[in-house]
């Protein structure tokens, strides 16, 4: 779903509840349409996001940790100059649309006091970041739009700043009368719904299919069999809702996949988990977490998907093309029949004949009869040299299928780790993770396909790091190389190294430090290794035992072990829980 109006006007109402008077200590800016605002107020501190993105715009405070460039971008820079130490004044929503104005009373280049304003219109791919001056003429724009882009409205620096034009009615401040004259006139087929979306401004679909379903038991219902008093009772009520800042933050769940998020309770999907919030943020961090990662991921990694991709499409082809050759090879016994059969019959053949029929003996049936096959033989060699030459395609089969099928087995085994390296890619959480991945990619032989790469000096790698309930550290890898470094170089002979079994994943190590571990300790990190894996569902294999006894073949891909002694643990992980448990 959209960050709505309704929910900028719950995040604000957030804000002015905590936020007002608060000073602004730093100015980041973690992503190109993404600014954080780190602020103190009465409250202690805190971390303003205001996301420009088009497809996670959204503000509110943020708790999940931000990895910020070495050069911060010129827009960056300008709003330290400006709010560094500003004060925060002014929180306010445009009418009822999805720009929200934040005021800061600072100094300007002479040092007097002067109110400057940060505009964010959080409208999908339209969203923007403007910074306006006390009479909101604008000094600096995320991303201008000139009359190229707009010949309405245009931002540019040095112009003063106007809302976006608005069309539709303000939900706010209908009357009865006039909603039920809307729905007088409305076409009896429309979906109510619809038709909601449609007439007001800032209603996102999922707010209107509640109230639809309120007031008639159903989300997709017609005019035409809408009672208007029911529509307009449900209608009033999410009005109130909104006039007195009662909000009821919450997110709708099918298990583990997030279906909806809204500022108001959501009854409409029927048997879905709904998961109730104390505050806008924390319900926003909730949903837009792995939103966020998955897409900063793909931005940052594109060279990277890319080189996977046309390697995985550069391997299948091949291997196709080796197993069409290998099953070609099963001639081979065709062949040795040929020579064999000319070879007997070398008396009967004249020279320079370009047919043999032959009987086949070793097609015999009970009566002794043979049937006869025709060979084709080249009329410019003798009968004695077209044996010869079915034997040396024998030959050649024969070698051919020993050589594909060790090709097959090599481009098998390339195109597994190609898998482990996408799997890491959904893991990465960082640009160090996907530097890794990088120099993963360079030393496995891939860097030729790397354009502008370099080798550089290798640090230690950052591996994720829990705690079980019982007290004893598991470590996590998130590519090849944390997991080379997890278990050849910091795993000890008393430690346990679990991994999902058969499928990709992250290595993991639970660490005894000479301790025996308990029951919950194996399950737990049992447990990590299924929910960092490829696998899915219930009662995931993880196969675990002493570290020790891990092996890595010479000249392997990172990341690849061999192991005989183990036992096989099934779990059913629970994401929640192993994210409370992680400390780093």
């Amino acid at each position: 779903m959209a960050f709505d109006a309704g929910m900028l006007r719950c995040t604000l109402s957030e804000l002015r509840k905590t936020a007002l008077g608060a000073r602004i200590e730093k100015v980041y800016q973690p992503e190109r349409d993404e600014i954080l605002l780190q602020m103190r107020s009465f409250e202690g501190g805190k971390r303003l996001l205001i996301n420009a993105g088009s497809n996670n715009a959204r503000i509110g405070f943020c708790e999940i940790p931000k990895e910020n460039p070495q050069n911060p971008p010129m827009f960056c820079m300008l709003l330290r100059k400006y709010l560094q130490g500003a004060k925060l004044v002014e929180i306010e929503q445009a009418d009822f649309d999805r720009v929200a104005f934040l005021g800061f009373d600072t100094r300007d280049e002479m040092g007097f006091e002067c109110r400057r304003y940060l505009i964010a219109e959080l409208m999908g791919k339209y969203s923007n970041l403007i910074f306006a001056d006390g009479d909101k003429r604008i000094i600096t724009v995320l991303r201008t739009t000139d009359f190229s882009f707009d010949s309405v409205r245009q931002l540019i620096p040095g112009m003063v700043y106007s809302l976006p034009s608005a069309d539709k009615i303000n939900p706010r401040y209908i009357t009865q009368e006039d909603f039920l004259s809307l729905i007088e006139n409305a076409p009896r087929e429309r979906a109510c719904d619809k038709l909601i979306v449609s007439s007001f401004m800032g209603v996102a679909p999922v707010v209107a299919r509640e109230i639809v379903y309120r007031a008639t038991g159903h989300t997709d219902t017609p005019v035409g069999y809408c009672f208007a008093d029911d529509l307009w009772r449900e209608f009033e009520r999410f009005q109130s809702i909104l006039n007195s800042e009662d909000f009821s933050p919450c997110l709708i769940l099918n298990g583990e996949e997030i279906v909806e998020y809204s500022f108001l309770p959501i009854d409409q999907y029927g048997s879905y988990e709904r998961r109730d919030f104390e505050s806008a943020g924390a319900l926003l961090d909730a949903y837009f977490a792995s939103r966020d990662n998955k897409q900063r991921v793909h931005q940052r990694a594109s060279d990277i998907l890319k080189l996977l991709t046309n390697a995985e499409a550069r391997i299948r082809k091949k291997l196709e093309l080796q197993r069409t050759e290998l099953s070609e090879c099963d001639e081979g016994e065709k062949y040795r029949k040929y020579g064999d059969l000319i070879t007997a019959n070398l008396y009967r053949l004249p020279q320079k004949t370009s047919i043999a029929e032959l009987e086949d003996y070793e097609e015999m049936d009970e009566e002794g009869n043979c049937p006869t096959l025709r060979i084709e033989l080249d009329s410019r060699l003798s009968p004695s040299a077209n044996a010869q030459r079915f034997y040396k395609k024998y030959a050649k089969t024969k070698t051919a299928r020993v050589e594909l099928a060790r090709q097959i087995e090599l481009g098998e085994g390339e195109l597994e780790y190609i898998y482990t390296v996408f799997e890491a890619l959904t893991r990465a959480e960082s640009p160090a993770d996907l530097m890794e991945i990088r120099d993963e990619l360079y030393r496995s032989g891939y860097a030729s396909r790397m354009k502008s790469y370099a080798s550089h000096k290798q640090k230690a790698p950052v591996v994720m790091q829990f705690v079980t309930p019982d007290g004893m550290r598991v470590l996590c890898g998130k590519n090849n190389l944390q997991n080379e470094y997890i278990t050849h170089k910091l795993a000890e002979k008393h430690d346990y190294w679990f991994h999902a079994r058969q499928t990709p994943g992250s290595h993991v190590l639970l660490v005894t430090e000479g301790r025996e571990p308990t029951d919950l300790d194996f399950t737990t990190a049992a447990e990590i290794a299924a929910h960092y894996s490829k696998a899915e569902g219930a009662n995931i294999g993880v196969d675990y035992l002493l570290a020790r006894h891990i092996k890595k073949p010479a000249g392997s891909k990172p990341g690849f072990v061999i192991y005989h002694t183990n036992w096989t643990a099934y779990v059913t992980p629970d994401a929640e829980k192993i994210a409370a448990m992680r400390v780093k």
